[in-house]
Formats: structure tokens, C-alpha cells, sequence
């Protein structure tokens, strides 16, 4: 019956039947030519790593923004509840997950494999998230070569790509003593200096993306940004080729040089004038907003915590099997969300400067996302003495920000693809050839973002394919898999014999009841209040736009139920034959197995605790 289903004869057991990770018996025996799975060469190796990716650009740039947004200290009460229910307790089941199983974002769901999609659902958002991802990377690039100029190419207004209406200060408080349209500054009215657009904004907009009239427009290529592009994906392929052996290096010196910057940045901008402002618009709470500001907190918090790749659970499966990861999880959520919070006094120390050096409003000056970056950032730098120096300075770190979490992602993508691939198709330079496919794919969809174009293709891809949605969607279900197929209290004794003693029973609670209903509140709240993407609230897509986008999120969404309803249509035989197959499908594989007809246990293999592969004699 069980080979006539195709429900296991599609399955790798992990393990061997009838036993779990980590244990071992006289009929185990290595396989010669089945390479041992990698680990990691000390433990810091897969902190800093895990560091690099989880501490990214929207540490920098969305958290603050979101912070002041939402009554400043009132947002921190939402954003610690829900990362204590919501966020560590995902973030620590990628993490256990991975080290139990010794196996990627598809593989490490053997533990429920009717429900395999969630792999299959992960390494999805994550390529869409190393695709559009990697552009940031290639824009900071872009402006960090660009740096390198005695007068920054973004100060000025007599460049070839600015417009009459360009202005490069404006003096709006001149303006205020006298009638619009009659007082005259220089050669220009206030009514035309209300119109006047900053250099910033042109060079944002007329050079780096020479944007078009809308996603209908493709236009030409921008050949400079398309060779940033080029240069940031072979710097993330050299980093990521050989393995963790190799990225386990890199990231001490890209997860931590952000923080150097940041402090070198945040002493600067606490001297200049207006900081002190500045800091305190930022934290200075606001608690009429303590009942609006949820649905952002929680957001954040998946957003930042980068749960639901399956990149967690791929570094996680190179720890050794006795690593404790429920502490590594409460300290790398520590730093994470830290890492925003002491960012937001380097952000806002220096629009405060900016609102005081134009005269104008905090508020004004306060952006989120590539405006943050690309437009209030640069303008701050000009206002400093040796802007070149400055604006090096922080580009750098954006680029080195992005990077370590670019080529992590595309680490878990090429874990999890490597896994499906059994050692006995092990073959030479797989790793580097899978690695460099990976990126050659990402590449050439990346051309479409490097065109006129390109900025809404950007968005369309960041608002669906890795969107809140998708990612509430995927935790929802990794928690419900965990917690009620797999058990709760199952998982919690593998935990207990990897770290030697159980976990406080909060997790199970969380896992069980809370964090699923959390997730699926937030999705829902999503999906009733959705709104159709535009850009800069001028620009509405079309509605062609919108369905592309909508399949860019159901592409992963679906992967879950379709899997399911696969398996079940290939099952055959009588109802009651399909019904235990059903139950056998639920069960970790090696479970299964063990309770299943009789297999060729010759093609029966696994990896133990300490990566070494075994098959039934």
C-alpha cells in the first residue's frame, strides 16, 4: 500500500526508522562518497551570522521611522509584548528546527511531511527577497561611488540631469513676512520657490532611476546602476561559494563594521545642532497612539526578526547537534531589536540637525525606507563640513548592512536546494555551480529594476512577494505544523535532547495557542484593510500590475495547501488505505517508515547529530 500512495517514496529520511535525530545502532554503517554536512568552525561563527542577516537595512531605516510615526516611547510597549509572543518563539523554532534535522528550509519538514510545502513556501519568498533585495545594495553602491567627488554630485543644481525648477536652498522662512506670489528671493517668487525641487530628489529621481511615467514605460537600461548590480552579485558569490566554512568569516567583519559606523555616526550627530530635538521627537511618547499602533509593532517585528525565509533554519542546521540555541535565540533577539533601537538615536540625532539647519519641522524631514537612505540622509551630509567624507562613510555601511543579509538568504536558497539532492548525486563544485545559477537567475530578473522602469517593478515585488502577508501566512503554519502535527510536547523533548534540559513551558504555550492566533489576526487585519500600491501616493498601478503582484504572493501562499492536496490526489487504493496513508504522511518520516511495508532499506539513508551519513545494512 505505502509504495503504491507515493506518499513516502518521495521522502529522504533524515534518520534512520524507528529512532530519532541523534541516536545510533550496530546496523549503521558510513556511506563512502556521501559528503558529511558541513558545520560551523566555532559557535560565534553562526551568531555573527545569524547577526548579519536578521540586522539588516530595516533596522536602519523602518524601526525609527516607525517609532516616531507611532508616539515614539508608546511604540516599544506593542513591539516587546509581541516580540516576546510572537517573534522569539518563531525565531527560536527556525533555529531548533534546522540543528535537530541537519537539514534546510524544505528537507527539515520530513517531521510532517504532508505538509512539506512550507519549505517549498520559504525558499519561494526568500528568492523573490534575494532577487529585489540585492537593489538596495546595488543603489548604496551606486551613491558610494559616487562619494568620491570633491562636490558631491547631489549638492548642486548644474548638473545635466537637473531641471529649471531645482533649487538648491530654499528659503521657505523668508516667505513667511510677506504675500506668495509678490516677495521675491533672488530672481524667484515664494510661489515658485513652494514648487522648487530639492537636488537631492533630482539626482534620486532623474539619475540613479531616470524613472518613467509609470510600470507601462520599461525605457533603457541605466548602464552605470547595471554594473553595481553586477559588482554587489559577485561580491555576494564570493562570499557565499564555498560554504559556511567561508561565510562563517565574512560576517565579522559585515556584521559588525555597521555597528563602528553607527557609533561613529552617532557621536558626530549628537555634537551638531538640533540633535538634542531631534532625539527627543523620537522617543518622546505620545500615549494617546498606544491603542494604533499594534498592527505596525507586530509587522515590524516579522520583518526585522526575518522569519519565514528558512534561512534561519538553514544556518541553524550547521550547528553542532548539542548547541544550545534557546539561549543563542533570546540573545541574537536582544541584539536585534536593540540594534533598531540604538539606531534610531543615529537617525534622528541627524534630522534633527537637518529640520534645524532648513528651518523646518522634524516631521518634514522624517522619512522611512529608500527616502531615509537615498534623499534625507544625503541632504544631511551636505550640510556637514567634508560631506564627501560623511557620505562614504555611510554608504559603505549601507552596503555592508545589506550585504551580510543578501548573501545569507542566498545561502538558506542554496541549502535548501542542495538538500533535495541526495549524496549519492554528490558531484564536484556542486555548491559553487548551484551557488552561481542561483545568482545568474536573480541577475536577470534584476534587469528588469535597473530600467526606467525599474523603481516600480522594485516596489511591486517589496509590497507582495516578501510582503507582511506572505510572512504572517508562513509562521501561522509553521506553528500550527509544529504545535498540533508534530506535537508541541514531541518537539520540546527533541529540544531537551539536543540542550539537555526543556525549554520554560511559555513556548509550547506560544507555539500552541498564541502565536498562531497572533499571526492570524495581523494577517487579517492586513487583508481587510488592503490598499492598491502606489508610488508616492501619485502614481497608481495598474490593474495588471496588481495581479502580477497577487501572484507573486500567492506563489508561496498556495504552496502549502497545493502540496496537501497533491499528495492526497496521488494517493490510491480503498478509503481505508488512503486514510492511514494520510496518518503516515503526518508523521516524521523516519516514524513512518518504521510503521510502513517493508522499503529497500539499501536506499534508506540519514544524517546523524554530528553530520554523518548512514544507511540500513
Amino acid at each position: 500500500m505505502c509504495n503504491d500512495t507515493g506518499c513516502l517514496k518521495d521522502f529522504m529520511p533524515l534518520n534512520r526508522c524507528g529512532a530519532t535525530p541523534g541516536t545510533m545502532s550496530s546496523v549503521e554503517k558510513p556511506v563512502p562518497g556521501y559528503p558529511e554536512r558541513e558545520q560551523w568552525t566555532r559557535q560565534m561563527d553562526f551568531i555573527m551570522s545569524c547577526v548579519g542577516f536578521a540586522v539588516g537595512l530595516g533596522n536602519v531605516w523602518r524601526f525609527p521611522y516607525l517609532c516616531y510615526k507611532n508616539g515614539g516611547g508608546v511604540f516599544l510597549i506593542p513591539y516587546l509584548i509581541i516580540g516576546v509572543v510572537g517573534g522569539i518563539p518563531i525565531f527560536f523554532l527556525e533555529i531548533a528546527l534546522g540543528q535537530f534535522m541537519k537539514a534546510g528550509s524544505i528537507n527539515v519538514w520530513n517531521i510532517a511531511p504532508l505538509f512539506k510545502g512550507l519549505g517549498y513556501a520559504s525558499m519561494v519568498i526568500v528568492f523573490f527577497c534575494n532577487t529585489y533585495y540585492i537593489m538596495v545594495l546595488a543603489w548604496a553602491f551606486y551613491y558610494f561611488i559616487k562619494s568620491f567627488n570633491a562636490t558631491l554630485p547631489w549638492s548642486t543644481c548644474d548638473n545635466p540631469w537637473n531641471t529649471p525648477s531645482c533649487i538648491e536652498i530654499f528659503h521657505h522662512e523668508d516667505c513667511l513676512n510677506g504675500t506668495i506670489g509678490n516677495t521675491t528671493y533672488g530672481n524667484m517668487t515664494c510661489e515658485e520657490l513652494a514648487d522648487g525641487r530639492s537636488p537631492i530628489i533630482e539626482f534620486w529621481e532623474n539619475k540613479v532611476l531616470n524613472i518613467s511615467q509609470g510600470l507601462d514605460y520599461p525605457g533603457s537600461i541605466n548602464w552605470e546602476l547595471l554594473l553595481c548590480l553586477a559588482a554587489v552579485w559577485v561580491m555576494v558569490y564570493f562570499c557565499v561559494w564555498k560554504g559556511v566554512k567561508s561565510t562563517g568569516k565574512i560576517v565579522y567583519f559585515t556584521a559588525t563594521f555597521p555597528y563602528v559606523v553607527l557609533i561613529i555616526l552617532l557621536v558626530r550627530g549628537v555634537t551638531l545642532p538640533g540633535a538634542y530635538d531631534g532625539i527627543m521627537f523620537y522617543i518622546k511618547p505620545d500615549w494617546s497612539k498606544l491603542g494604533e499602533v499594534w498592527i505596525d509593532a507586530g509587522t515590524q517585528i516579522f520583518f526585522s526578526y526575518a522569519i519565514g525565509l528558512g534561512a534561519l533554519t538553514a544556518l541553524g542546521s550547521y550547528n553542532r547537534f548539542n548547541n544550545d540555541c534557546y539561549k543563542d535565540a533570546f540573545m541574537l533577539a536582544l541584539i536585534n531589536s536593540g540594534t533598531s533601537f540604538f539606531a534610531g538615536f543615529v537617525v534622528f540625532a541627524i534630522l534633527g540637525f537637518m529640520a534645524n539647519e532648513q528651518g523646518v519641522d522634524i516631521s518634514q524631514v522624517a522619512e522611512t525606507g529608500p527616502g531615509l537612505a537615498f534623499i534625507a540622509y544625503p541632504k544631511a551630509v551636505t550640510l556637514m563640513p567634508m560631506p564627501p567624507v560623511w557620505a562614504a562613510l555611510f554608504f559603505f555601511m549601507l552596503l555592508v548592512l545589506g550585504l551580510d543579509s543578501q548573501f545569507v538568504g542566498v545561502e538558506g536558497f542554496v541549502t535548501g536546494i542542495l538538500d533535495l539532492f541526495p549524496g549519492k548525486y554528490y558531484m564536484r563544485y556542486k555548491r559553487e555551480i548551484s551557488v552561481a545559477i542561483c545568482c545568474l537567475m536573480c541577475f536577470i530578473i534584476d534587469l528588469s529594476m535597473v530600467t526606467q522602469g525599474g523603481m516600480y517593478v522594485f516596489q511591486l515585488f517589496d509590497y507582495y512577494s516578501a510582503s507582511g502577508m506572505t510572512l504572517l501566512w508562513q509562521a501561522f503554519w509553521e506553528c500550527i505544523v509544529v504545535s498540533w502535527v508534530y506535537g508541541a510536547d514531541r518537539f520540546m523533548d527533541d529540544i531537551a535532547r539536543m540542550i539537555g534540559y526543556r525549554p520554560f513551558p511559555w513556548m509550547k504555550w506560544c507555539w500552541s495557542f498564541i502565536t498562531p492566533c497572533v499571526c492570524m489576526g495581523i494577517f487579517l487585519f492586513h487583508l481587510f484593510n488592503y490598499k492598491p500600491l502606489t508610488y508616492n501616493n501619485t502614481y497608481v498601478y495598474p490593474w495588471w500590475g496588481e495581479v502580477i503582484g497577487w501572484c507573486m504572493a500567492l506563489m508561496s501562499m498556495l504552496c502549502i495547501p497545493v502540496s496537501v492536496l497533491y499528495k492526497l490526489c496521488r494517493a490510491t487504493g480503498t478509503f481505508k488505505e488512503v486514510s492511514i496513508n494520510i496518518i503516515l504522511c503526518s508523521l516524521p518520516t523516519w516514524v513512518a517508515a518504521s510503521r510502513c511495508c517493508p522499503l529497500n532499506h539499501s536506499d534508506v539513508h540519514w544524517q546523524t547529530s554530528e553530520g554523518h551519513v548512514y544507511v540500513l545494512s
